[in-house]
C-alpha cells in the first residue's frame, strides 16, 4: 500500500525567463482545502528563498522516491487567478515569447488585506432598465448586421459615425449601447481605449445608457484600494462592464463582448515585457471565450483591413453614413510658397466660423517653437553637449535643449560660426500667438500636454491643439482646419500614413455637422482618402505596397538584441524552421556604451511560422539565461532578448 499526497504545480512570479513554467509543490495538510487560483509562497531550491506564486493545477501523486518541497503558505483564500485567465495569459505569453508571469502582473493588483476582508460576491446581477435598453438598441440598430454580431459571439469592425449628441461622441455611444446589449443578455463586456481621456468619454456614455453598479473601472489613475476592489467585482459571477485601458483586455469576467476602441494608437502597444498589442491579446480572448468581438474607429487600420480582406472580420458600418465636409487644399494653393501656412480659404472660413463658436486649428508639435535653425545657413542648431534639438519657449527666449535641458546662450553654428538663431517651426504656443492677432477680439485657447483641456463652451473661440489633445466644443466645432499636415507625413515611420489619417480624422469627427474641415498643404491617397473617408481603401492601398517587402503586418517581425554571440546563436536556431532566405535582417550594432558591444537584428516571418517562431526564439532566451546563470556573470543586463511584433517606430 502506498500514500498518496497532495501535488500543486505553481507558477511562480518571477521576470525569469528560465521560471516560466508549473513547479510541483507538496501541499501539507495543516494548510486545509486549497482552491486553485489563489496566492500562495513556496520555496525557491537557490539561496533560501521564499517566492511569490499562483497555484494553477491540484493532483495527487503517490508516494515517490522525488523530493518535493512544500507550499509555505496560503497568502489568501481568494482565487485571484481563474483557469480562463491563467489560458488567456499563457497564450500571449506563448504567442509573443514571453512570460505569462509578465502577462498576469499587468492585470492582477497588488492584494489589499482590508478590501478582501469587506469584499463580499454574492451582489446581484445589475439589469438595464427599459429605457436604457431602448436606448440601446436605437443606436445598435444605426449599424447593419451589429446585432447580429453581438448576439452569435463574432467578430466585426466597425466604422463608427462621426457625429456627437448631447456631448457623448458617437463612437463611445457606440460601445457603451453594445456593453448594454450585452449586459442584458446576462453577459459582460470588456471596453478597452487608448487613454485616459476616451476612458472618460466612454464613461459619460456609459452613464446615460448602463446602470452605475455595472460599470467597472480598470486604469491606473485608481488608487491602489480601488484598483483592487474593482479587480475582485471582475471576479464575481454577476455580468459587468470594464472600462479600461490595454492592460483591461485581460480582465477575469467571462466576456460576451470584447471591443477594442482605436486600435491604431500607439497607447495600445504594451511597454513592458513582453510588449503585446491590446489589439492581438483581443483576437487571442475571442477565440478562447467564443465571445464577440469589435474593432472599432474612425479610421482602420491595416492590421484589420487585413483581417477583413481574409473573412476573418465582418465590415460593419452605418446604415446611414455621415461623411463629414472636407475641403482640400487647392493646385494654386498646393503651389503657393511654403511660409503660406494658412491659405486664404482656410483662414476666411476659421474667420467667419469663430464669430459664431469654437474653431480648431490643430497643429503637430506643442510649445512655442520646438525646433530652431541657422539664420544664416539653415543648419539645425543642435545642443553642444549631447546634439539635441535646440528649441525656445517664446520668442527671444534663450534657446533650450530638448533632450537635456541645458541652455545655449553661447551657440554658435559649426558650419558658418555664426550666433544668429532663425525658428524653424510653430509649436501650439506660437500658432495661438499669431493666430491671436488676426482673430482680434476671439479668446484663443491653447490644448496641449502642457495646458489640457477637456471641454470648451459653445461661444467664439479659436482652440489651437495638438493632435490627440484636441478638446470636446458644445454643439461641436463650427470649422477645423488641420495644419501642419506635410511636416507630419515627413515622420520615419512605417505606419505614418495610416497615423496622420486617424490624427485627422479623430478631429474631424468633432465638427458640428455640416462644418467645414479643411487638411491644408496635403494632397494625394491620403487625403482623397480623407475627402471620401474611404478609410478601408487606403488601408488596402497600403497592405499591397508592404506585402512585396514583408513589412508587417502583411509579416510578422521579431527584433533579436544582445551580445554577438548570443544574437548569433539565437538566429542560427532558426535554420532549422526554412525561414526565406532574406528573413534576416542584420545583425547591426547598437551605439551604446555597453560591454560587451550589443547588436539588433530583425525576424520577418509569415503568420503561419509565428507559433514555430516565437518557441524557438524563447528557447534561446531560456538558454542564454541559464548558461549565463551557470557562468555567474556581473551583468544585470540579459545577454539576449527578444519582442515580437514591435512597435513601428523602432521597425
Amino acid at each position: 500500500m502506498t500514500e498518496s499526497r497532495r501535488i500543486a504545480r505553481v507558477l511562480l512570479d518571477s521576470p525569469l525567463p528560465q521560471l516560466d513554467r508549473l513547479f510541483d509543490y507538496a501541499l501539507p495538510a495543516a494548510l486545509g482545502e486549497v482552491p486553485l487560483g489563489v496566492r500562495v509562497r513556496v520555496p525557491l531550491r537557490t539561496a533560501g528563498r521564499v517566492v511569490d506564486g499562483y497555484i494553477v493545477e491540484l493532483d495527487t501523486e503517490d508516494d515517490a522516491d522525488r523530493p518535493l518541497s512544500e507550499v509555505d503558505s496560503v497568502v489568501s483564500t481568494v482565487s485571484v487567478l481563474p483557469a480562463r485567465l491563467y489560458r488567456l495569459a499563457r497564450r500571449a505569453a506563448d504567442r509573443a515569447a514571453g512570460s505569462a508571469s509578465d502577462v498576469l502582473r499587468l492585470v492582477i493588483p497588488k492584494r489589499q488585506v482590508r478590501v478582501e476582508k469587506a469584499w463580499t460576491a454574492d451582489a446581484p446581477a445589475p439589469v438595464p432598465t427599459d429605457e436604457q435598453r431602448a436606448a440601446a438598441a436605437r443606436v445598435v440598430d444605426e449599424y447593419d448586421g451589429l446585432a447580429e454580431v453581438l448576439d452569435e459571439g463574432t467578430r466585426a469592425a466597425v466604422e463608427a459615425v462621426p457625429v456627437s449628441r448631447e456631448g457623448v461622441q458617437g463612437w463611445a455611444a457606440l460601445l457603451a449601447a453594445a456593453a448594454v446589449h450585452t449586459l442584458a443578455a446576462g453577459r459582460s463586456s470588456v471596453l478597452v481605449v487608448p487613454d485616459h481621456r476616451d476612458l472618460d468619454r466612454l464613461l459619460a456614455a456609459l452613464e446615460v445608457l448602463a446602470p452605475a453598479e455595472a460599470v467597472v473601472r480598470h486604469d491606473s489613475r485608481l488608487t491602489n484600494p480601488d484598483r483592487y476592489r474593482s479587480f475582485l467585482r471582475t471576479l464575481e459571477d454577476a455580468p459587468c462592464i470594464v472600462v479600461g485601458n490595454r492592460s483591461a483586455v485581460y480582465a477575469p469576467v467571462q466576456a460576451g463582448l470584447v471591443a477594442v476602441w482605436d486600435d491604431g494608437d500607439p497607447l495600445l502597444g504594451e511597454p513592458l515585457a513582453p510588449y503585446i498589442n491590446a489589439r492581438d491579446a483581443a483576437l487571442l480572448r475571442q477565440e478562447q471565450e467564443d465571445s464577440a468581438l469589435l474593432y472599432a474607429g474612425h479610421t482602420r487600420t491595416t492590421d484589420v483591413e487585413r483581417l477583413v480582406a481574409h473573412g476573418y472580420l465582418h465590415d460593419v458600418r452605418a446604415t446611414r453614413r455621415v461623411l463629414p465636409r472636407v475641403v482640400l487644399s487647392t493646385p494654386q494653393e498646393m503651389d503657393a510658397p511654403t511660409a503660406q501656412r494658412m491659405p486664404s480659404s482656410a483662414f476666411l472660413s476659421a474667420r467667419n466660423a469663430a464669430a459664431d463658436g469654437p474653431v480648431l486649428v490643430q497643429v503637430s508639435r506643442p510649445g512655442f517653437s520646438p525646433s530652431l535653425v541657422c539664420a544664416d545657413c539653415r543648419a539645425p542648431a543642435r545642443c553642444a553637449h549631447c546634439g539635441g534639438p535646440l528649441g525656445a519657449t517664446h520668442r527671444g527666449a534663450v534657446p533650450v535643449c530638448a533632450w537635456c535641458g541645458r541652455g545655449a546662450r553661447a551657440w554658435a553654428c559649426p558650419a558658418c560660426s555664426s550666433t544668429k538663431l532663425r525658428l524653424a517651426s510653430s509649436g501650439s504656443e506660437r500658432t495661438a500667438d499669431e493666430l491671436g492677432k488676426a482673430f482680434p477680439g476671439i479668446r484663443v485657447i491653447v490644448a496641449d500636454s502642457a495646458h489640457p483641456v477637456e471641454q470648451v463652451a459653445d461661444k467664439p473661440s479659436l482652440v489651437v491643439a495638438t493632435r490627440g489633445a484636441e478638446p470636446l466644443a458644445e454643439g461641436g466645432y463650427r470649422a477645423v482646419v488641420l495644419l501642419d499636415g506635410p511636416r507630419m507625413l515627413q515622420a520615419p515611420d512605417l505606419r505614418i500614413g495610416e497615423a496622420c489619417l486617424r490624427w485627422w480624422s479623430n478631429a474631424a469627427a468633432l465638427a458640428a455637422p455640416g462644418a467645414p474641415i479643411h487638411l491644408v498643404g496635403v494632397d494625394g491617397g491620403i487625403a482623397r482618402a480623407l475627402a471620401t473617408w474611404n478609410h478601408s481603401g487606403f488601408a488596402r492601398a497600403e497592405l499591397a505596397e508592404r506585402a512585396p517587402l514583408h513589412m508587417p503586418p502583411a509579416a510578422r517581425v521579431a527584433l533579436v538584441e544582445g551580445t554577438v554571440a548570443a544574437v548569433a546563436r539565437g538566429l542560427a536556431s532558426l535554420h532549422d524552421l526554412a525561414l526565406p532566405p532574406d528573413a534576416v535582417l542584420g545583425p547591426v550594432p547598437i551605439e551604446s556604451d555597453d560591454y560587451p558591444p550589443r547588436v539588433r537584428a530583425l525576424v520577418r516571418f509569415d503568420y503561419g511560422a509565428g507559433q514555430r517562431v516565437a518557441s524557438t526564439l524563447r528557447a534561446a532566451v531560456v538558454a542564454e539565461a541559464v548558461s549565463a546563470r551557470r557562468g555567474k556573470g556581473k551583468s544585470t543586463r540579459s545577454a539576449l532578448s527578444v519582442r515580437l511584433d514591435i512597435l513601428d517606430p523602432e521597425l
